[in-house]
Order: structure tokens, then C-alpha cells, then sequence
């Protein structure tokens, strides 16, 4: 009798179980393969790129020398759009879940899911046909009245096409991602933590801070760190619009900007042979390097303010 209700309550498996687990567990190994391959490649074709010499680095002494104004200015793109574009992805996200009448929200959200579809090249055919010549005159008022900021000192640019202005267009394809996640997240907000505040007298602001912002915090985090990496890595918008010299400034709406690694590899790969070929390629191992530790780091950061998780 009990090798009967032993056998009844543990059933075989289903064949579709079986065929769907192994299904994922075969797409989550090709994910592995395909990621491992594209870093054996990197360091393969890269490594002959970092001993190269100052013909192949376009001037510069070694290596280092030459990767570090591009690591600077991929980096100081990324945040200055992560700057822009998180304060209005948060409260475009906030409008459409708890301030917008529904119809209203829902054309809103369609709307910024657009923004997803649109290419890079557009992008940055809009930046420098577009954004670019407009923002000059706001470079030249931040030049007369606050040039004594590092940021701001001049000469500005005629031609809009700064560092600044890549960071605009990079903010405006960011804040889809970053939209679209936290407004999911937000409308996940447990209904009975919202109403508990508001019945203790808290305004519907005070409702969000304390409620709706506290329950959203990892996925805001996520967010950010997805809409970084596609920042760190975008490359058309960026090559189209910004202005570089591969150097190292603070100056935002200066002609002379650094470049980005992405930016640089697609306007020098075409003309590289060699060993310059290489130091591209050495150039974009680094980029993979930063793209994976910014990625560890918010799975780390977005695992440590888990709702639930002991602190």
C-alpha cells in the first residue's frame, strides 16, 4: 500500500516538462558560449593591439595612453545621459502609473515605447541636424554666465556638436528602458501599502515616497544600470553627432570633446590594417570589460535591496 502512494504522489514528468526545461536550460548554455566567445575572440585578435607601437596608436606612446581618452569620454557620455535621462524616465514612469487618467497613460506609454523603435541613426541624424544648431545658444549663455565652471568654459561650439549634445541625444534612447521598467515596477506597488498611507493623511507625493519609491528601489536601480550599458555601447548616435579629438577635458560645449570607444572603432575601423586593427579590437575588450563589471555591479546592487531580503 505505501509503495502504491508512493508512487502516486511522485508522477513521472511530462515530455513537454522535460522538452521546455531543457529547452531554457540549452538557451541559458548558448548565452554562456556565445558571451565566452566574443571574449576569447576580443583577447585574442586584441592582445598583438596592446604592444603596439606609436604608428599604430595614432601618436600616442603606448597603449594605455591612447585607450584611456576613450575609456574617459565613454564613460563621461554614459553618466551625463544617465543624469538627463533617469529624473525624466522616473517621472514619466510615475505619470503613467498613479498621476495620468488610464486612456491618457496608455497613449503616453505607447508613446516612449516608441522612442525604442526608433534607430541610432536617426538619432544622431536629428542631433546634428536638429538638436545641434539649436543648442547653441544655449552654449553661449552658459559660456557668458557661467563659463567659470570647468563644464562651461569656453570657447563654445558654433556647430553644437559637443559632448554634451551626444549626452542629450544617448539620454532620449536611455529613457525607454528605463521608463518601461519602472513603470512596471511601480504599478506592482502593493495596493494596500498606498492606501494605508494616504489614510494616514499623507498627500498623494508623500504616498509615493514613502510607499511606491522605497518598494520600487531595486527595480530602479536595474533600470539604470540596463539604460548605462546601452549608453556605454552605443555607437552611430554618437559617431553621427559628436565632434572628437581623443582627449581628455571637463569642457561639455567645448569643439574639442573626447571621443568614445564605440564611436572611435566604427570611424577607424575601415582604415585600420595591422596591428592598428588590433589596438581597435584591444580597445573594444576594454569596453567589454567595463559593459560586464557595470553589469555585475548592478546585479549586486539590485540583489542587496531585494524587497524582503535581510539587510
Amino acid at each position: 500500500m505505501s509503495t502504491e502512494v508512493m508512487k502516486a504522489g511522485s508522477p513521472k514528468r511530462r515530455l513537454g516538462d522535460l522538452v521546455f526545461s531543457n529547452l531554457t536550460r540549452a538557451a541559458g548554455l548558448t548565452i554562456l558560449v556565445a558571451l565566452a566567445g566574443v571574449g576569447i575572440f576580443l583577447l585574442a585578435q586584441g592582445a598583438p593591439g596592446l604592444t603596439a607601437g606609436k604608428e599604430d596608436l595614432r601618436g600616442h606612446a603606448n597603449f594605455l595612453s591612447y585607450v584611456a581618452p576613450l575609456v574617459f569620454g565613454t564613460l563621461l557620455a554614459a553618466v551625463l545621459a544617465l543624469l538627463i535621462a533617469v529624473p525624466l524616465a522616473l517621472g514619466v514612469a510615475l505619470s503613467i502609473s498613479h498621476f495620468a487618467p488610464r486612456r491618457l497613460a496608455t497613449v503616453i506609454g505607447y508613446l516612449v515605447d516608441l522612442l525604442a523603435a526608433v534607430p541610432s541613426v536617426v538619432y544622431g541624424l536629428w542631433g546634428i541636424g536638429v538638436l545641434g544648431p539649436k543648442i547653441v545658444p544655449l552654449y553661449e549663455w552658459l559660456d557668458k554666465h557661467v563659463g567659470w565652471l570647468p563644464f562651461f568654459a569656453g570657447p563654445y561650439s558654433n556647430t553644437g556638436r559637443t559632448i554634451l549634445t551626444a549626452s542629450i541625444v544617448l539620454a532620449l534612447m536611455v529613457i525607454p528602458i528605463v521608463t518601461a521598467i519602472t513603470r512596471e515596477i511601480f504599478m506592482q506597488t502593493p495596493r494596500l501599502n498606498e492606501e494605508a498611507a494616504l489614510a494616514l493623511g499623507a498627500t498623494r507625493w508623500e504616498m509615493i515616497r514613502l510607499a511606491v519609491l522605497p518598494y520600487g528601489r531595486s527595480g530602479i536601480v536595474s533600470a539604470a544600470m540596463l539604460g548605462l550599458g546601452r549608453a556605454l555601447g552605443e555607437t552611430m548616435a554618437v559617431a553621427l553627432v559628436l565632434s572628437a579629438s581623443n582627449v581628455v577635458t571637463w569642457n561639455l560645449i567645448s569643439s574639442t570633446n573626447p571621443s568614445t570607444i564605440a564611436a572611435n572603432i566604427a570611424l577607424t575601423f575601415s582604415d585600420a590594417t595591422g596591428t592598428a586593427r588590433n589596438a581597435l579590437i584591444a580597445s573594444g575588450l576594454v569596453l567589454f570589460v567595463i559593459t560586464f563589471v557595470v553589469n555585475f555591479a548592478a546585479r549586486a546592487i539590485v540583489a542587496r535591496y531585494e524587497p524582503g531580503r535581510k539587510k
